[in-house]
């Protein structure tokens, strides 16, 4: 199987930025995420360990997000500083390669094909190059292929492309010692000048799939996406909740002190019962610098959580631990949010947590920062109000209340 990757994650996204402008195109959020973290879900479920990011454009923000691992994959940047086209930025970031044979993805495509089937079927041809192919019914937008016996024999551009067939799908398995043994320029196009010219020639081949297949690289098929991976996609085992304005309704000007003043959202303990059934962990990390205002104490916040366990048991629900961070905003903790000393707890309490198929669902902009700090996906709680600018640019996910 296939142990590396590289990903294209380098372009500008023109037809894009008037729909998503601060961020590249790779990185557009998609149901809470960006796009190219779903690329590399489909990568690490099947079994790669190390992936190689070609950057260029903004390649900061995908640094920032990804760090240098990405679940149980090594994360590993080749960085542009002019663009070197698709070929060119291929050839510089195979240098970076240990494995022989290789695939290359680009970052604002999900072409979700069984990457096995591609090893075993490029290994056994002793490919140099094979191309995994996407069956359409226009090839208008893209292109066609044509092959013979799986051999790729002529491509055709998109004015000459009418009717159903196979298209470029945008995922290459490459033999890197073939790859850096052609006599290549430093900036080229991987699709114009080399496939293109390998047309005919052995050792290029073409293998058919018609699985899911998306490019958002028009606003159309943005759109899609994110109309479409919440159920094609699902990500989160574990669930983070804010408590004040999620579970409860806020009070605003005052503290939950007693029991007494606890008052439900509509819907909400029922809506904790049912997601039990999907989370493999739910938490509630809480903010409650009343108790560090001297207006209540411990054991007050406690009794209180103490009967709003009990009334979610009773509904069929369970939440598997609360945490709270009591101290003031201007201590500064490292435990209150938005600073994520909360979320470590319940990693270090339960390790099974991945913050990367978390959620956290929470009604502040400190909510939303803490989970992008830990790279959960983010949901806003709005309760009818106007979203603020600054959690739009953060996450694409917003309701109006906890009950979606």
């Amino acid at each position: 199987m296939f142990r590396e990757a590289i990903i294209l994650a380098g372009g500008f996204g023109t037809r894009l930025s008037h729909v998503v402008s601060n961020v590249p195109k790779p990185m557009a959020p998609v149901y809470g995420k960006p796009f190219l973290s779903y690329v590399i879900d489909r990568l690490v479920d099947a079994g790669i360990e190390r992936v190689v990011l070609a950057t260029g454009y903004k390649h900061e923000v995908i640094e920032a997000w990804f760090g240098d691992s990405y679940r149980s994959a090594q994360i590993i940047y080749s960085h542009e500083d002019t663009p070197l086209f698709t070929g060119g930025a291929i050839l510089q970031a195979a240098r970076l390669l240990q494995s022989n044979d290789f695939i290359v993805l680009n970052g604002d495509t999900l072409f979700d094909i069984d990457f096995s089937e591609l090893y075993d079927f490029h290994t056994a041809h002793k490919a140099h190059l094979s191309v995994a192919l996407r069956q359409v019914e226009d090839t208008s937008r893209y292109g066609s292929v044509t092959c013979d016996d799986h051999r790729i024999i002529a491509f055709s551009e998109k004015a000459e492309s009418l009717g159903a067939g196979d298209i470029n799908g945008g995922i290459y398995a490459i033999n890197r010692s073939w790859l850096l043994a052609q006599d290549l320029p430093v900036k080229f196009s991987f699709e114009k000048e080399l496939m293109q010219p390998l047309a005919g020639q052995e050792g290029f081949y073409g293998l058919s799939f018609n699985t899911y297949f998306i490019d958002i690289g028009i606003p159309e098929d943005y759109y899609r996406a994110q109309r479409e991976f919440g159920a094609l996609f699902p990500q989160d085992e574990f669930l983070f909740l804010d408590r004040d304005g999620v579970l409860n309704k806020h009070l605003v000007g005052d503290y939950v002190r007693t029991w007494s003043m606890w008052e439900w959202m509509p819907g909400a303990v029922e809506a904790v019962a049912s997601l039990s059934k999907r989370y493999q962990r739910i938490f509630i990390v809480s903010n409650q610098q009343g108790v560090g205002k001297g207006l209540m104490t411990m054991d007050d916040l406690e009794h209180i959580h103490r009967h709003m366990l009990a009334d979610i048991q009773a509904a069929g629900g369970r939440i598997d631990k609360v945490y709270t961070c009591t101290a003031l905003e201007a201590e500064h903790s490292p435990n209150r949010k938005p600073e994520i000393g909360m979320a470590l707890q319940a990693k270090a309490d339960f390790p099974e947590v991945d913050f990367h198929r978390s959620v956290m669902v929470g009604d502040s902009l400190t909510d939303i920062l803490f989970a992008q700090k830990t790279r959960m996906r983010a949901v806003y709680v709005t309760k009818n109000n106007p979203v603020p600018e600054q959690v739009r640019d953060i996450t694409d996910i917003f309701v109006n209340s906890f009950i979606r």
